[in-house]
């Protein structure tokens, strides 16, 4: 198999391979997996994983429970031909989240981003309300949840990127809403005793969308790369994968939190450049750099886990590849270029 896929079968595979790892910590659940928000980006790929991770670990007694409102075509055909069991639900509808069948293990996948500065309601109702509702009924449960670095302060390339410890300073209603979302899982773990982890996520690569994916894009259309947002973190979606369900086993009450991404601040300059020699592509800039960025630092992370296999230029070759294989792309652009909090 190689490292670089070029179709969509070779790029789940690679996905959702589990690593040793995860094998052992799957090996450990004591109940089902509730995967809340699978049809979201992350999720199929991440619910394959687990299903192999436990496949592996001959715990066939352990269902991974997948929800969503499968708004995707053949999605959900597709995860239960891969031994997922599936639930369609909008977790906003009271009736229908109550019959929610009950688990062991809960992954909140679940976020409302793009739109969130047009329909704000739709922003606090999916990222505040919808988990404060269902803490109620997995109160019991081992909780891990995706949040982001959204809720960090945006940094200088002089200053020390964000860390755990980092005091909050959400810009926007989508960050705002997101450290909302942290709180809800708070208040649960200090109501409940409910162990959570949290994960600052930023920003996912999966070859059909991601930072890197966006700025070839732009090239290859043509077009200028915008430099108003100097630096990104990137990481590849398999390591985050990996690191969501090894997580279980640091869920704390109070919630641990863990900042999830790659081992380097990416200048977009110096990615455009790289993407460009694999491209054939001299790029442009529409603008002056600017200068602050969201950041974060994952060298916790690192320490638990240890670094994404891949990372840093080798991933670029990757979507270089994938795209020059005219790899299908998802239309969900990343706007990493945001600045303003703006949604």
């Amino acid at each position: 198999m190689p490292s670089h896929p070029t179709t969509e079968a070779a790029l789940e595979e690679l996905l959702s391979r589990p690593a040793a790892s995860t094998v052992a910590a799957l090996a450990e659940l004591s109940g089902d997996l509730l995967l809340l928000g699978v049809g979201g980006k992350m999720g199929p790929s991440l619910a394959r994983m687990a299903r192999r991770a436990l496949d592996a670990a001959d715990r066939n007694d352990v269902r991974v429970i997948g929800v969503s409102r499968f708004s995707e075509p053949g999605l959900r055909e597709q995860l239960e031909r891969d031994r997922i069991v599936t639930v369609a639900c909008d977790l906003l509808d009271p009736p229908v989240r109550e019959q929610l069948p009950p688990a062991s293990h809960v992954l909140f996948m679940t976020g409302f981003k793009f739109g969130a500065s047009t329909a704000p309601w739709m922003a606090w109702a999916t990222n505040v309300f919808a988990p404060a509702a269902l803490l109620e009924r997995y109160r019991d449960a081992q909780v891990v949840a995706f949040s982001t670095g959204n809720v960090y302060p945006y940094v200088s390339a002089q200053q020390p990127a964000p860390t755990e410890t980092t005091a909050p300073a959400p810009m926007g209603e989508y960050a705002t809403t997101a450290l909302g979302r942290e709180r809800m899982f708070q208040f649960a773990s200090d109501r409940y005793g409910t162990p959570v982890c949290l994960l600052r996520l930023n920003y996912a690569v999966d070859l059909r969308y991601g930072v890197p994916v966006d700025i070839a894009r732009t090239m290859l259309a043509g077009q200028a790369i915008d430099l108003s947002t100097p630096l990104v973190n990137m990481v590849w979606q398999g390591y985050a994968n990996r690191v969501a369900l090894e997580s279980f086993a640091l869920a704390a009450a109070p919630p641990r939190v863990l900042n999830l991404t790659g081992s380097k601040h990416h200048s977009v300059r110096a990615v455009a450049e790289t993407l460009g020699r694999h491209l054939g592509i001299e790029p442009e800039f529409s603008s002056d750099e600017g200068t602050l960025s969201l950041l974060s630092d994952a060298s916790a992370c690192h320490e638990h886990f240890g670094r994404p296999e891949f990372d840093g230029d080798e991933l670029l070759a990757m979507v270089a590849t994938w795209l020059q294989a005219g790899g299908r792309v998802l239309e969900k652009p990343t706007k990493f270029q945001v600045s303003d909090g703006r949604f």
